[in-house]
């Protein structure tokens, strides 16, 4: 699965536990009709993707939805979602930067002298 959004807010590498498990966080705002801020978790060897990126960019996001199972003390059963970003590419406007402008719409001249009859000039 992918998101795409602009960054709102990375945060700092996080180590848990004794054997070093890293966690980095960030945020993306979702670019639709109704924006939705979308806490991604980065883990391991992936919370170095999140280097060479900042605040206000548009991104792509891949990843993965992950869910866990958890009985509390009290026998109840609880579930958690969290989702995993593991590739992330900057969006950028190639595609438009590349095309060429479009002149004004009064830069095109009327056809003045069409007539119905020269409408089909198509060899087939």
């Amino acid at each position: 699965m992918e998101v795409q959004g602009k960054i709102k807010l990375i945060g700092e590498t996080q180590t848990f536990g004794s054997n070093g498990f890293r966690k980095r966080e960030m945020v993306i705002t979702t670019e639709e009709q109704y924006p939705q801020p979308i806490m991604i978790e980065f883990v391991q060897d992936k919370t170095d993707l999140l280097n060479s990126y900042q605040v206000g960019q548009t991104v792509k996001v891949s990843i993965n939805l992950r869910g866990r199972e958890w009985i509390n003390p009290q026998g109840e059963t609880k579930y958690f979602n969290s989702i995993q970003g593991w590739r992330i590419e900057k969006m950028d406007n190639a595609g438009a930067a590349n095309m060429p402008p479009m002149p004004p719409e009064d830069a095109f001249e009327p056809i003045s002298d069409f007539s119905e009859d020269d409408h089909d000039d198509l060899p087939f």
